[in-house]
């Protein structure tokens, strides 16, 4: 029997890092590795949505994870997401993050085409057998990739022994529940309700917005292990409140977040990539204000 204790906690979904050119910085890219590890985070997930996964080539997203690997020199406990939309790039991610001595490795379903479930099933197991030694953990995200996990989905995967579990960013708390009863450790995806997901048997929370905030999930997270909900209740709805204030921005979450976080003092990790909108003028008195606010709760709760 594994022991997937290690996979208990808070892991910032990693952030791409650009240069002035708009290139992968390996710099910022080790950058934000060390700047995340200080602030005491059980892990790092590379390569997913808030690394802009989507708009980066095969070449790029392995040049990111071997500086965030080298950079962790084994310091905390890394899952890659490797999906691509075909197999083949994928399984190259999947034999790449192995050779890297990754924990574990995540992937989406194919997006675009609606891929009945033997078939986003035989998509999986391809890329799983490209890194036979290493975990596998299902990304449930069913509002941007258009494919809900089922039960029977994740039964039938459960049968390869590298899937350990579930990256659940779907809504429905239920759902923690339901794939928690299938045998799958479950992290809870949407930050909004952090709370709720460990409510529910989640083993802690994989969130795009950690990064910038990591002091107030990780207090969160630990409120909940000691049962004093009524105080980590307070905290979810200050960071939901934080949440609302950042997507309400014209540029795109990820570019006020990245903004957000050099001015509390992180690292410079660029812009965003195109088509995504960087940071307008109308945004400056938001991330000012919102910084200050994130100072502020850490102040009061850590």
């Amino acid at each position: 029997m594994k022991d997937l204790s290690k996979y208990q906690g808070i892991f910032p979904a990693f952030y791409a890092c650009y240069d002035e050119r708009g290139a992968i910085s390996p710099r910022r890219v080790r950058d934000l590795t060390e700047y995340l590890i200080g602030k005491g985070v059980t892990g790092l997930y590379v390569g997913g949505s808030s690394g802009e996964c989507i708009y980066q080539s095969v070449a790029e997203r392995k040049l990111l994870l071997e500086n965030v690997v080298e950079a962790a020199g084994g310091r905390c406990v890394l899952i890659a997401h490797v999906a691509c939309n075909n197999t083949a790039d994928s399984r190259e991610l999947a034999a790449h993050a192995e050779g890297l001595g990754v924990d574990a490795i995540a992937a989406i379903p194919p997006i675009y085409f609606h891929l009945p479930p033997y078939g986003i099933a035989q998509y999986w197991n391809d890329i799983s057998a490209a890194a036979p030694d290493t975990d596998f953990i299902i990304y449930n995200i069913p509002q941007l990739a258009g494919v809900s996990l089922s039960s029977a989905l994740l039964r039938e995967m459960l049968k390869n022994p590298r899937v350990i579990g579930v990256k659940n960013s779907s809504m429905p708390v239920q759902d923690i529940e339901l794939w928690r009863d299938e045998g799958a450790i479950v992290f809870n995806g949407p930050d909004e309700q952090l709370l709720s997901g460990l409510a529910a048997g989640a083993v802690g929370g994989i969130g795009g917005t950690y990064g910038v905030m990591p002091e107030l999930y990780l207090k969160l997270y630990a409120l909940v292990r000691r049962g004093e909900l009524d105080r980590a209740r307070e905290l979810q709805d200050a960071c939901c409140q934080v949440i609302y204030r950042m997507c309400s921005g014209k540029g795109n979450m990820y570019a006020v977040i990245k903004a957000i976080l050099r001015r509390r003092g992180g690292p410079d990790l660029g812009g965003v990539r195109p088509p995504l909108t960087d940071v307008q003028p109308e945004d400056l008195p938001m991330i000012v204000e919102t910084a200050a606010r994130i100072d502020a709760l850490i102040a009061r709760y850590c």
